[in-house]
């Protein structure tokens, strides 16, 4: 694997060691039809980092992040949460939660009963569901409107509900799919720095995918980059810059220097790609 220089592969000065949060062992998927949409992929995620999966279009981010779900289970290897096979995960003391690429709210019920709904189907009583809900819609910004309906709501206000849906749960661990992809880029960027604010107050380990590279760099402490055809992680990067980052960081020669690496490095497998296909 490919990676840069030692300087830029340091750690933020904020970021200290920690134990793995999640670790890929030579975990790969090939579906029945015969596609191997992974290679064998290892991949060690330290508790409390930022993670951000990079790369061309059918590289297998999407893919990867359901195995850590465990919503997809690996042809070969194995996938572990805290030293955990992801199916043990309930019997320990840590949670995680997935937040898609789309809202997918129920349009007929309120704010309140979206973000309720997987402490319903835990058989959470209902006053410390509905008290954990309020707590998880303050942090998104959208306790006022716990009682309108999904249609009532902008885009970025919808991807906000979702977000707190997967904090309701008080997770350890965020999977994030592309969740801002669809957003116009003030409210994406608006919510990026939500994010951070809520990674860092919570003390959360998220991994989050993008096709942005900006993105990439404004959140992530580790950038993971990925080839298709078939699936694989090709190059890792540290953005060893201080948090907390505002909207100033992206217009820095730093945050120039680390869009410049990634976009070297996201030709150089989109490349592959075509090389593969040919």
């Amino acid at each position: 694997m490919n990676r840069i220089d030692p300087h830029t592969l340091a750690p933020p000065p904020d970021f200290a060691p920690a134990v793995p949060a999640v670790e890929v062992l030579s975990a790969e998927k090939t579906y029945p039809n015969g596609t191997q949409a992974l290679l064998p992929v290892d991949l060690s995620i330290a508790e409390g980092e930022f993670v951000t999966l990079l790369g061309p279009s059918g590289c297998g981010k999407s893919t990867l992040l359901k195995m850590v779900a465990g919503m997809l289970e690996p042809s070969d290897g194995r996938l572990l949460v805290w030293r955990r096979p992801v199916a043990q995960l309930h019997e320990s003391s840590h949670k995680m939660s997935f937040v898609f690429q789309s809202p997918t709210l129920m349009p007929w019920a309120s704010v309140r009963t979206n973000v309720r709904l997987p402490l319903d189907l835990a058989g959470v009583p209902r006053k410390e569901a509905d008290a954990r809900v309020m707590e998880s819609l303050e942090l998104v910004g959208l306790q006022k409107f716990a009682d309108a309906l999904p249609r009532a709501l902008s885009g970025g206000m919808q991807m906000r509900v979702s977000i707190a849906r997967g904090l309701v749960t008080q997770p350890d661990l965020l999977l994030m799919d592309e969740p801002f992809g669809a957003l116009d880029e003030i409210t994406r960027h608006k919510l990026d720095a939500d994010l951070l604010e809520l990674w860092r107050k919570k003390k959360l380990t998220v991994i989050f995918v993008t096709h942005s590279i900006h993105e990439a760099v404004f959140l992530s402490s580790r950038v993971v980059m990925m080839a298709a055809r078939p699936g694989r992680v090709v190059e890792e990067f540290r953005i060893d810059e201080p948090y907390p980052r505002s909207a100033d960081f992206m217009v820095t020669p730093e945050f120039a220097r680390y869009a410049k690496q990634l976009q070297d490095s996201l030709l150089r497998a989109s490349s592959t790609d075509e090389e593969a296909a040919r």
